[in-house]
């Protein structure tokens, strides 16, 4: 092989091999050191300068953040105002006041009617046999009832109009409960209405309220827009709307709670307030969720989410089912009794359907011991069958 000027090697057949070709020094990846850099410094900002917000440990390791997760400040609390504050004070001092064990204890039966009761001579029938075991008090809103069973004689309380729908309906239930409260061997308190019948017998029924210590007050969240659809932000910062909650306004509840209701003004004001029909354009009611709504917030664990009288909304319309002389049956208030299972359905699009066991004293008991609404002409056939169905 010769060599040519420039010291290129020739092949023997004359071509030129190439030679070793000098590279250009490369750039080196400076992005790459810089984000290198970067990344070092900001591990080692950690260990020295831990990190204060719980979120910054999504994208560091767990051996940095675990030795300071128990020193991290807790998420600021809502400040209460100081009604807030005066008012949890009573509720607490009320809540923690042992049950006064009254070996005649009675329970206190509160009729909210706009005039006479249709069903006096089947509440007699009930009460018979049972005096110093209960009391009865009547609150009347339109006219003056005339009473045809001596047991109701002179157990008219002074009433008030009362309208539908309005914060009148709940004034009502606070007037019979203070007339109740009055009497210190009342130990529940159940409030009921004209077209309400008992479904068992008074036995059943005492021991069923006196033998725990709950309270029944129906109580469920519906985020339609006949339950949280009706909350206003008004309510702020006292009521959220997490805490809006819908029921039956026929409860029934024990001392502690019948006091409760007496002395609760804060959140009764904003209930009063902005809880209306027409409110900003939605129609809410204050009697379906004043009580809910205090008592989720205040004692949840003390109160049965259902209400002990049983109603049916199976028709869809704005006022439940209602039964005339032809449609009351053994069979239909059998029916009734054996019902074990509450039941709720949200007022949204998905209408989602809820059933919970009634538990009493952690067994599964029927949930209802009356019913509406029944009419006035209902009685001759209610009074024929008390015997019976009372009895199961």
């Amino acid at each position: 092989m010769k060599k040519h000027q420039g010291w290129l090697p020739v092949i023997g057949n004359g071509h030129i091999m190439p030679g070793p070709r000098h590279r250009s020094q490369s750039k080196k990846p400076m992005w790459i050191i810089v984000l290198v850099s970067l990344v070092c410094l900001s591990l080692i900002g950690a260990y020295v300068y831990p990190p204060r917000r719980f979120s910054a440990c999504y994208f560091l390791s767990s051996s940095v953040c675990s030795p300071f997760m128990d020193w991290l400040p807790p998420a600021p609390a809502r400040i209460f105002t100081d009604e807030e504050i005066a008012a949890r004070v009573v509720f607490q001092d009320i809540l923690s006041m042992p049950s006064v064990q009254s070996m005649n204890a009675k329970i206190a039966f509160m009729f909210l009617t706009p005039g006479s009761l249709p069903f006096e001579k089947l509440w007699e029938k009930f009460f018979l046999g049972h005096e110093g075991r209960y009391s009865i008090y009547v609150h009347a809103s339109r006219e003056n009832p005339v009473h045809v069973s001596p047991i109701f004689m002179g157990r008219d309380i002074r009433s008030a109009k009362v309208v539908w729908g309005k914060i009148s309906m709940v004034d009502a239930e606070k007037r019979l409960l203070a007339n109740a409260l009055q009497d210190t061997s009342n130990q529940h308190f159940v409030l009921l209405s004209d077209s309400c019948v008992p479904l068992h017998n008074f036995d059943y029924v005492y021991s069923y309220l006196i033998e725990t210590n709950l309270s029944y007050v129906d109580c469920f969240e519906d985020p339609g827009p006949h339950g949280s659809g009706r909350y206003s932000e008004h309510m702020l910062p006292e009521i959220e709307k997490s805490d809006f909650r819908k029921g039956a306004q026929w409860f029934s509840v024990k001392r502690q709670h019948a006091l409760l209701i007496l002395a609760d003004n804060l959140y009764y004001t904003k209930f009063k307030h902005y809880c209306r029909p027409g409110m900003e354009g939605r129609n809410c009611y204050s009697d379906e969720h004043y009580l809910p709504t205090l008592f989720h917030m205040v004692d949840p664990g003390g109160i049965a989410n259902w209400s002990i009288t049983h109603v049916d909304w199976s028709e869809g319309k704005w006022h439940p089912k209602a039964y005339r002389a032809q449609d009351v049956s053994f069979e239909l208030l059998k029916n009734i009794t054996y019902i074990s299972e509450s039941y709720h359905i949200t007022s949204d699009e998905r209408k989602q359907e809820r059933r919970d066991p009634c538990l009493w004293n952690g067994m599964k008991r029927p949930c209802y011991l009356f019913a509406r609404k029944f009419y006035p002409e209902a009685l001759d056939s209610l009074m024929h069958l008390f015997s019976n169905f009372t009895s199961i």
